[in-house]
């Protein structure tokens, strides 16, 4: 068993429990599932194409940061010029949860992905209830019917949609529907990463189609390979997370690619 599989299968309990303590109909009376979404495509195109990420651990590297809190972390990456920001919202393997985005949603005034293991439409209403404006989607999680049905949902509840492929066979689970396609460097699978494979399968995309590399992009040269090969946003955490600063490693990354 992969830990994608260990994820998977504690992620359905998880979902399970939390149906049995909140109805759908209760997170649609919440106070932030009527408002108004910020997108996550106009944002990149406008500003940094950096979706900045808040991850206190994950399974591949452990414990990358715990001692910093999400809003001062946030807050930084949006004054700084981030067009998005990331929050890992699974607790068992990567140490977030919901609160993570409720706690910052009212200060922050740029679009932020639940980033999760997405595979019940539930979900969905639950990240419309703590203010997500875009819902990761990873195609190795899922079937390609599943992807078009979760995607229909989130638009429905005026969230975009970001699907992470690694591979080519999950070139499958694109339509046209989708907002982002984001090319994971890291394979999920055995954690390796892959910066020339990530291209390979960005240029077997429509071209008319954002693109975000994520993961594994580890230096101010590996954003640059990537931003020159045409990919029009990036999903960086671990780079700023394991500085024990990380406002002040993202302030100073972002100079260096203003001045690029």
């Amino acid at each position: 068993m992969t830990i994608l599989d260990k994820i998977i299968e504690r992620k359905k309990e998880e979902v399970a429990t939390a149906k049995s303590r909140i109805s759908p109909d209760r997170l649609k009376s919440t106070a932030f599932f009527g408002r108004p979404t910020y997108s996550l495509k106009e944002s990149i195109q406008t500003k940094s194409g950096i979706i900045a990420e808040f991850k206190r651990q994950s399974p591949s590297k452990g414990i990358i940061n715990n001692r910093v809190e999400p809003l001062d972390v946030v807050s930084a990456y949006e004054s700084f010029g981030a067009s998005g920001i990331s929050i890992l919202t699974d607790y068992d393997f990567f140490g977030g949860n919901l609160n993570d985005i409720l706690n910052v949603r009212n200060d922050i005034n740029i679009p932020i992905l639940r980033k999760d293991f997405m595979i019940d439409e539930y979900q969905f209403y639950e990240a419309k209830s703590i203010g997500a404006d875009v819902i990761l989607l990873i195609a190795s999680c899922l079937s390609p019917s599943q992807v078009e049905e979760f995607t229909d949902l989130a638009h429905e509840l005026k969230m975009e949609v970001l699907l992470e492929i690694h591979t080519e066979e999950e070139l499958k689970h694109f339509n046209t529907k989708i907002d982002l396609v984001g090319i994971n460097n890291r394979n999920l699978k055995d954690f390796k990463v892959d910066l020339q494979h990530s291209v390979q399968l960005k240029n077997q995309l429509p071209k008319e189609v954002l693109s975000v590399a994520e993961s594994g992009i580890y230096s101010l040269e590996d954003f640059k390979f990537l931003r020159e090969k045409g990919f029009d946003g990036f999903l960086m955490g671990e780079y700023f997370m394991k500085n024990a600063k990380p406002a002040k490693a993202f302030e100073e990354f972002s100079s260096q690619i203003v001045n690029q």
